[in-house]
């Protein structure tokens, strides 16, 4: 058998490598490496560019889109955050993950560094917190200010009730939390807001006080009876839908806190038997006084699901409301007074109608009495204020605040869900102002569930004639003509 030849010598190898496919192999594996380079060159550019500008927020309720407010914030740090997020490897999540990268990428004052509780377990016990914490919780520090986010303030669950069944959404509220506490941090500062009691009033619900804390607003109940006077430590009073009237030497107290700079948040309502003269004669020192009745809107675009008495109003420009205006929410007032302005305030009053009815408005004087909505003889003709925002500059470095809102259902849970959360919004902007945090106003918790829709009732007509009417007629319009050609044909 022959044994096979190999031809091993230099002439042979030297031919091949100076073939023409052997050429072309080499320009392939040459071009294959440049472009790998290239690619390996831009990642490495790319992964050293802010998140910000790396990851394009694709949820639909753009849960990873920074506000304006969280910018102003992060721009106006003059010292370094540690934002510590408290979680064990492999148990992170995507969306906590994904919001502490693009505020790290906004700010070089803003730092993240992962503390695994198995690793670190006494690392908060520094901090106040000795409880075990939850995977993603975070931790604030800024110097010796610092303020702890448990994992479960970041998702927030609204549960509904109906009968024996129920539902609940969900929303994602790290922005407003993380931003908070690094508004606090930063400033070591707590205003603090007195209500009222002792004359019937309303409590804040839970998510309203959760709203107001996030805010870095401390609460606390406040009895004229028993104090005498508001404390100087009080940076803002609300008095929220009393059922009866304060005293005569009440009425002074709260206008010589209010004539010393004081500011003030009145959220009344109509009442049957009740009249508020006192407190009503307070609001007529700043030239604004409320109407007999409940206000019904006579134009459908300015009242909501078909009752005239569930008001949609007007929204004018002001720092409380310019939010709203520019993120287009509503602000839904069921069962309101009508306020009216004086022609004559006193000197160095000033008074915004930030929420109004149109001219078709009325106010029943038969108030929860009443049997019919339209417009009766003796009913007063609009228009109407629904909110007034009073300033009083007392002199150079001087001025009070005051909002009256004529609804208490500004406060209402079912009526704030309605407008995706626009009564909060106002409330809160209103706190903000007057405890001159204008940076602060809310921020709204990202849904990862249902967000409503608001709309008027005329405009909820007009989508029905759409729907059920007008469009499947233009369809069977369109059917019948190419009917009739093809019978033509």
């Amino acid at each position: 058998m022959k044994k096979p030849q190999f031809h091993t010598n230099g002439r042979s190898l030297k031919t091949t490598f100076q073939s023409r496919t052997f050429r072309v192999g080499g320009y392939s594996v040459a071009a294959a490496a440049i472009v790998l380079a290239i690619a390996i060159v831009i990642n490495v550019l790319v992964g050293a560019l802010p998140a910000s500008w790396t990851q394009l927020d694709a949820t639909s309720s753009q849960l990873f889109t920074i506000s304006e407010q969280t910018e102003n914030t992060l721009a106006g740090l003059e010292e370094d955050v540690t934002i510590y997020w408290i979680v064990r490897s492999g148990s992170e999540d995507d969306y906590v993950e994904s919001l502490l990268n693009r505020y790290a990428s906004m700010s070089s004052h803003v730092s993240v560094e992962k503390k695994d509780p198995d690793v670190y377990p006494t690392f908060l016990t520094a901090y106040g917190q000795t409880d075990e914490a939850e995977d993603n919780s975070l931790l604030v520090v800024l110097g010796d200010n610092y303020r702890y986010i448990d994992y479960y303030s970041i998702y927030v669950y609204d549960y509904t009730y109906y009968y024996y069944t129920g539902s609940y959404d969900v929303e994602f509220d790290g922005e407003s939390v993380l931003t908070s506490a690094i508004s606090y941090v930063s400033s070591g500062v707590t205003p603090k807001l007195y209500t009222l009691t002792g004359h019937g009033e309303s409590s804040l619900s839970d998510d309203f006080s959760s709203a107001v804390s996030k805010e870095n607003i401390e609460v606390e109940e406040l009895s004229l009876l028993t104090e005498g006077s508001v404390p100087e430590d009080a940076d803002a009073l609300l008095v929220y839908a009393p059922t009866t009237d304060i005293s005569e030497e009440e009425k002074d107290a709260l206008l010589e806190y209010l004539q010393a700079g004081g500011n003030l948040i009145l959220i009344t309502q109509p009442l049957d038997d009740e009249e508020l003269t006192n407190l009503e004669a307070l609001m007529a020192e700043y030239g604004v006084t409320a109407s007999e009745g409940i206000v019904l809107e006579g134009n459908s675009s300015y009242y909501a699901w078909g009752y005239p008495y569930y008001l949609l109003p007007e929204i004018s420009s002001h720092t409380v409301t310019d939010p709203l205006i520019d993120s287009g929410y509503y602000v839904l007032l069921p069962l309101a007074q009508g306020l009216s302005v004086s022609d004559e305030l006193p000197d160095g009053v000033s008074v915004t109608e930030l929420l109004t009815t149109t001219d078709a408005a009325y106010s029943k004087i038969a108030g929860y009495a009443m049997t019919t909505t339209e417009k009766e003889d003796g009913d007063i003709d609009g228009p109407f204020a629904l909110a007034v925002a009073i300033t009083d500059t007392i002199d150079d470095d001087t001025e009070s605040n005051i909002l009256w809102v004529s609804s208490a259902y500004l406060l209402d849970d079912s009526a704030n869900s309605s407008v995706s959360g626009g009564n909060q919004d106002l409330f809160l902007n209103a706190l903000n102002w007057m405890c001159e945090q204008e940076d602060s106003i809310s921020i709204h918790a990202k849904s990862l569930s249902t967000e409503y829709l608001t709309m008027s009732d005329s405009a909820g007509t007009m989508l029905c004639v759409l729907a059920i009417g007008l469009i499947p007629a233009v369809y069977l319009a369109i059917g019948i003509v190419i009917w009739v050609r093809r019978r033509h044909r």
